[in-house]
Parts: C-alpha cells; sequence; structure tokens
C-alpha cells in the first residue's frame, strides 16, 4: 500500500460518527495526507463535535480544509451573533444546538479554524480541489465572483451531460475544464442523480455521497481511487431527521 495517500472527503454535515467510522475504515497511516471539500456543519446534532474532532486530528495528520457554504454560515454566526434565515432552513438550527456547552474559549477556536479555511487548492499535478464550482473560462485564479466556489452547481451539471468522446484539443471542450488535470468538488450531493458513491464525469470528481440526507460519508484517493464509505448517516443517528425534513 502507498504510504503517501491523499484522500478527498466529502461534505460531512455535522456527522461525527460518519466521519470517526469512515476515517477507521481507511486504515490511516501516518503520511497520508487529507483534503476536505467543505461543508463541515449543519444536518445532524454533531456539528460543533466535527470542528472540534477536526482541529484535534490536523494537529497529527497533514490536512487541508476548504470552505463551504454553510461554514460561511457558521463562521458568520460565531463572529457576529447573526443568524442567517437560509442557513436555519437547511441544517443551522442543528449546529446553534450543538454548540450548547461548548466554552467561549473553545468558540473561538472554532470561529479561527472557519476563518483559516481555504476557498480552493491547486496542488502540483494541477488538480483542483473546492467545495463547489466556478464559471470563469480562465480558471479559478481570474473568478470574478469568489461566492461561486462555495455555491456554483453549473461545473458538476455541465460535466455530467458532457459527451464523453469530446477531448481536451476539440474546440467544444469547455475552457474551465481545460486548466485542471482532474477537479474534486463536492456541494452537490451525488445521491441527486441517483449516484451513491465518488462519482466522475469528464474530469470532475464529486465526492458528495449525500450525507445530510440518507447518503454516506465518502473519501476518496486520488490516485488510485478507491474510495471508503461510511454506513448511510441516518442509521448511525437513528433519533435524528438531518435535513430529511
Amino acid at each position: 500500500m502507498k504510504q503517501n495517500r491523499t484522500l478527498a472527503i466529502g461534505d460531512i454535515h455535522g456527522g461525527l460518527k460518519a466521519l470517526e467510522q469512515v476515517l477507521e475504515r481507511i486504515e490511516i497511516k501516518e503520511k497520508d495526507r487529507f483534503i476536505f471539500l467543505g461543508d463541515y456543519v449543519d444536518g445532524w446534532s454533531d456539528s460543533a463535535q466535527v470542528i472540534q474532532f477536526l482541529i484535534a486530528f490536523s494537529a497529527t495528520y497533514e490536512c487541508v480544509f476548504i470552505k463551504g457554504n454553510h461554514d460561511v454560515w457558521c463562521e458568520l454566526w460565531l463572529e457576529t451573533g447573526t443568524i442567517n434565515e437560509t442557513w436555519c432552513l437547511h441544517g443551522g438550527k442543528e449546529t446553534i444546538a450543538s454548540y450548547k456547552g461548548v466554552s467561549e474559549a473553545d468558540k473561538k477556536k472554532h470561529l479561527q479554524f472557519f476563518k483559516d479555511m481555504c476557498l480552493y487548492l491547486v496542488d502540483d499535478e494541477k488538480r483542483l480541489f473546492l467545495h463547489a464550482g466556478f464559471t470563469s473560462m480562465h480558471g479559478v485564479e481570474r473568478e470574478e465572483n469568489e461566492v461561486s466556489f462555495y455555491t456554483d452547481r453549473t461545473l458538476w451539471e455541465m460535466a455530467l451531460i458532457m459527451d464523453k468522446s469530446i477531448t481536451k484539443d476539440s474546440i467544444i471542450y469547455p475552457n474551465r475544464l481545460k486548466h485542471y488535470h482532474e477537479i474534486y468538488i463536492g456541494h452537490t450531493p451525488t445521491t441527486n442523480f441517483n449516484l451513491y458513491t465518488p462519482t466522475n464525469a469528464i474530469n470532475v470528481w464529486n465526492v458528495d455521497t449525500g450525507v445530510a440526507f440518507k447518503g454516506k460519508l465518502s473519501a476518496l484517493d486520488i490516485d488510485t481511487k478507491d474510495f471508503f464509505q461510511s454506513e448511510e448517516v441516518h442509521t448511525l443517528y437513528p433519533n435524528e431527521k438531518g435535513r430529511n425534513k
């Protein structure tokens, strides 16, 4: 087994039990690297606990934390007390409840954790990691609206419907896709399309396998494309509905 794996981990949405299960199934090695694709909170009841766990986990293992749209909302609340109405309707209430009993000192650490997240990562092999997508035909460095990084769904929708026979040297191959060897995203559950494992379309890999609803948490080895999954997260939280409301 390769000793320096890089594993992309999809949206967690407060499912600490699923995260612990996936990490156990990975059988972590000392030199493993983890790229988390965002949306750590909102859904299941352990959002604050997920953040606490990841802070401790990153002290031992090399980690990159990408920021998702739910993380933007939670960061705003931790910093200003502002409760976004949309956030409340999409898991924010459960996240606020998870912070009951969390000390002010830990809340400050969590806020800094959110602030330190990046919006995207491009590695040495031109592999792009981000939460959702981007719209600029010139690549992420030229994106004019950074909100796209954690809200855009058009990148994935475009990749899904592309004719796989179209090659990169074709004049009709989308410019957005030409800049990167591979692109790894979360945000749009594959389960929306009746797909239940990390899914590839052209050079885009979607690792959000529906954790917030009735899917599983997934981790993908970006070199071998082997993947690891939890059980369906709702079975780990039998007395909760997550975002299945």
